[in-house]
Parts: C-alpha cells; structure tokens; sequence
C-alpha cells in the first residue's frame, strides 16, 4: 500500500508507523479548507512517526507548518501523540471532545508514580497474580505523559470549523470516554451511495474490534461507567447513519458501515453470552480473562496486553451486571462475580 493515498474531494490520508505495535500504523487524513489543510489525528510521538508525517505532507503538496487545524478522534498517543508538534510548527489549533481533553489534563497533572499506585490497587482488586503486581510496584518513567492539551472543544451535533467543508462531529463513547466520529456532509466523490464520508477512529474499523475496557480515572474510583454499553449504543448511531464510505484511522477505507455494525454487535453479544457460561462459576475478573478467547493462549499474552485484556474483562462484567445478567458474589475478596 503506498504511504499515502488521495481519496478525492479534497481528502488523503497518509500512514505514520507505530513503534512495536501490530497494528502497524495510523492513517492520518488531510482534509483541504478554504484556510489550509486539516489533519484528523496525528500518529504516535515519535522521531520515525514525525518523519513519516513530514514526508507524506509533502508528497501531500503542504507542509506541517501549513496545517490549519487538527481534529483528533480521541486522546490515545497513536492518535494525539504529534499534535503538539504540529501546533509548534504551523500554530494550528488542536480540537477534541471534552471528556477526552480531561483524560488529556488528569494524564498531564498526574505523577507517574501516582499512575502505578493506582494500577497496582486496581488491578489486585481484579484478582491479578504477585507476579503481574510486582512490576507496577517498581515506578519508571511512562511514555506519553505530556500529550498537548487542545485548544477547542469538539462538541457532539455540531460543525468543525473547516471553511468551506460541512464537517459534523458524532459523539460514539466506548474505545474512550470521548471519542468522536466526524461526519463529512458531501456528496461521495465517486458517487457512491449513501450519507457522505464518516472519518471513524478506532470506533469503526473494517476487520479488527476495538478494545472496550473500564474508562481510568486516577482520581475517581467510585465511577460506573458501562463503556460497552455507550460503544454498542455508539455503533447502532453510526449504522443508522449509513456513510457511502467509512474512512477509518487504521487498516483501509470501506464501505456498508450498516454491515460491519451488525457483525461487531454480534461478535460482542456473543462473547457477553459467552462469559455467561463462564460465569456458571464465580471468577474474578482475571481469572475471566485467562479463560476467554483471545487472538493467543493467555500464557503467550504478553504483560501490557493482560492489563488491557482484564480492563477488557471487567467492561463486559459491567455491562453484564447492568443488564441484570450477572451480579458479585458477597463477602469474596478479591470480588468474584456470577452468572444470575
């Protein structure tokens, strides 16, 4: 695939790598305005990434110091990570959903050993093993603990300020508290049929599910959040939308959204059922997760992937819980959790 791609209408994308990660690389999308080019997301901070943006800018025909705005779907580094550098360039200005942009403060504020205080604690309560607390109770430094704190707000229903584009932003909780998916109200360059384009994130994405995990808050531990549950409602949003193309921040653009709605809201009802028959024994949310099906057996998962599947874990405990379907079990520490 090359680096990068013209969709038409004023719309490329160009691809940023992402250090050690499957997923490979971002797809950054420049969109032309009557004021300069709009970049949705960024790609991960980082000195090839920023090479990589640089270098297909060009091949774009601007420059970073050319940038007039950028719009980030939600605040995870692979997204956000370059902003800050690309406002230093050109003086953009840098615009994201308010529950996100307060993830962004807390993770600014928050000292790193704050961070592994608060793991540590989180994960024990999810009955992890000593030997997967151990590490947390040795602080190092964290990447990615200075992301750029935005300068607007992206607010859910209304149009981007993009000069001579009707970009309209779609508020679609669940990958994080605030993600957004941003609707381009313009007729298909190629015709095709359907509501325009939809540049979609993480929250739509062509072969892969997006991790749906318990929302962190350092500071608030008496939250309930139900991530599943705004992610499925999020998804059933977008499919109502019916985009003639989705244009997604990894793998490649494609089309009948309403198809790959149905099918992720299937795989979730599946795995929910799934961990119903699981749950005909009381677990801890980390037992759960060494028990569910994964892309590899849970010995081969590696340490920050169990993290995430547990976090994974105890969303779908949640959503179960709110559904009545599953409840904890008194007195058990750590909380176990049965089917009802």
């Amino acid at each position: 695939m090359a680096q990068t791609a013209d969709h038409g209408g004023g719309v490329r994308s160009l691809r940023v790598p992402i250090p050690d990660n499957p997923l490979g690389h971002t797809l950054v999308y420049v969109v032309d305005t009557d004021r300069g080019p709009v970049l949705v997301d960024t790609g991960w901070d980082d000195p090839d990434s920023w090479d990589a943006l640089t270098e297909g800018l060009q091949a774009c025909g601007t420059s970073a110091a050319e940038i007039h705005g950028v719009v980030i779907t939600h605040h995870h580094p692979d997204h956000h990570g370059l902003s800050g550098r690309v406002r230093a360039a050109s003086g953009a200005w840098v615009a994201m959903h308010a529950a996100d942009t307060a993830v962004v403060r807390r993770t600014r504020e928050a000292r790193p050993e704050h961070w592994f205080t608060y793991m540590s604690a989180k994960l024990a309560a999810a009955g992890a093993t000593e030997e997967h607390l151990a590490p947390l109770r040795r602080p190092r430094s964290l990447p990615g603990l200075s992301p750029a704190l935005p300068d607007r707000e992206i607010v859910p229903g209304e149009l981007l300020d993009l000069p001579g584009r009707r970009l309209r932003a779609i508020w679609t909780p669940g990958h994080t508290p605030g993600h957004v998916c941003l609707h381009l109200e313009e007729e298909h360059p190629a015709g095709l049929p359907g509501r325009g384009r939809l540049f979609s994130g993480d929250h739509l994405l062509p072969e892969i599910t997006p991790h749906i995990g318990l929302y962190e808050d350092v500071d608030d531990t008496t939250a309930v959040a139900d991530p599943l549950g705004d992610y499925l409602d999020s998804l059933e949003r977008v499919g109502r939308l019916g985009p003639a193309e989705v244009l997604p921040a990894h793998q490649r653009p494609f089309t009948d959204a309403p198809a790959r709605v149905r099918e992720l809201l299937a795989h979730h009802e599946e795995r929910l059922t799934g961990l119903l028959a699981l749950l005909g024994t009381p677990l801890t949310p980390w037992q759960l997760a060494e028990r569910m099906a994964w892309n590899r057996p849970w010995a081969q998962i590696p340490y920050g992937s169990r993290t995430i599947a547990v976090s994974e874990a105890e969303a779908h405990l949640r959503r179960l819980v709110k559904l009545g379907r599953a409840e904890p079990v008194p007195g058990t520490d750590p909380v176990a959790y049965t089917a009802v």
